[in-house]
């Protein structure tokens, strides 16, 4: 779900992109994302919804126990709109992957409103309303692809009024959404290939870097994230050597942690 055309197409980098060779074939033994993605910018870019069907080849996953589809809180400033607006959309594609109708079309009006918060609301509208109609017709590769336009449209409505950190929000946003269930998948039953969909150094050090460009935005929850990917790095930037599963759980709960404080008002 990233820039998706500078990086910002990220949003689908939100899912962690990979494939695994259909039928009986074995998973290979080491996966290598780079082959798997497509760069952007010399930074690795995972492509929308793949992790789902790697995930599902590794063994069967209740993706509707990771479906969210609560309205959350209401916020102003736009640069937490931004961050939601990008987890909004990862839970789109879980909720399209667990194939709940009424989850998909609330989320896409989820969608609207937040876009419309950040001023680019307009570019959203169609692909709204098409959401809207691919779930009540259970047309869920339709709806996929509107998710995906949809993220295209945002970040390029934002780079058109020079919005682009705002972009590189919604970008992280989702990043976080879909690392936080992944790991959770893997966590629940660890694998090495599974986690090795993980093994994402260079788009952690981009992220790292856009937020770095970023002190405008000196927020509490944007130093947050900043500590928790700073957390995150030495976990997945090993190398040659696996992810072990103590290493997937500590991902888990920082990215938990860090998607609850961006739906949640502070008290």
């Amino acid at each position: 779900m990233i820039p998706f055309a500078q990086i910002p197409q990220l949003a689908a980098a939100a899912m962690l992109g990979l494939t695994l060779t259909t039928g009986a074939a074995e998973a290979p033994q080491r996966i290598d994302v780079t082959k798997l993605s497509k760069r952007v910018d010399d930074v690795v870019v995972p492509l929308p919804n793949e992790v789902f069907g790697a995930l599902n080849k590794l063994g069967p996953v209740n993706w509707k126990e990771h479906v969210r589809s609560g309205k959350g809180s209401n916020f102003t400033e736009r640069p937490r709109i931004a961050l939601l607006l990008g987890t909004v959309i990862a839970d789109g594609f879980i909720a399209v992957q667990a194939e709940d109708a009424p989850a998909v079309k609330d989320i896409g009006q989820r969608v609207l409103g937040l876009a419309k918060g950040i001023g680019v609301g307009n570019s959203i509208t169609p692909h709204a309303k098409a959401i809207t109609e691919a779930a009540d017709r259970r047309n869920w590769n339709n709806v996929r692809q509107e998710l995906d336009r949809t993220q295209n449209s945002v970040q390029q409505a934002m780079n058109d009024v020079q919005d682009q950190k705002l972009s590189h929000l919604v970008s992280l946003g989702g990043w976080l959404r879909g690392t936080e269930v992944l790991t959770a998948v893997v966590n629940k039953r660890y694998s090495e290939d599974g986690a090795e969909l993980l093994h994402q150094p260079d788009l952690l050090g981009y992220f790292e870097d856009r937020l770095r460009a970023m002190p405008e935005f000196n927020s509490k929850l944007l130093q947050d994230i900043q500590a928790g990917l700073g957390q995150v790095r030495p976990l997945v930037d090993i190398g040659n050597k696996r992810i072990s599963a103590d290493s997937v759980k500590r991902i888990n709960e920082i990215t938990a942690r860090i998607d609850e404080a961006i739906i949640t008002k502070s008290p």
